[in-house]
């Protein structure tokens, strides 16, 4: 089995916190939850992606 991609027992732990706490919201605010953590993987990706070209120069 590939273990690369498995999520360690605190991510699992995490993971089921927020499970929760998004079933307890309502469309709208399940929406803008969406929004606001679609635009932090993109500034994730923006800071990974600014570290990498400054590591090989």
């Amino acid at each position: 089995m590939d273990n690369k991609n498995q999520l360690t027992l605190e991510q699992e732990f995490k993971l089921a916190l927020y499970s929760q706490k998004v079933y307890k919201l309502n469309d709208q605010q399940i929406r803008k939850h969406l929004i606001l953590t679609i635009k932090q993987m993109i500034i994730k990706d923006n800071i990974i992606k600014y570290f990498i070209r400054n590591s090989l120069s």
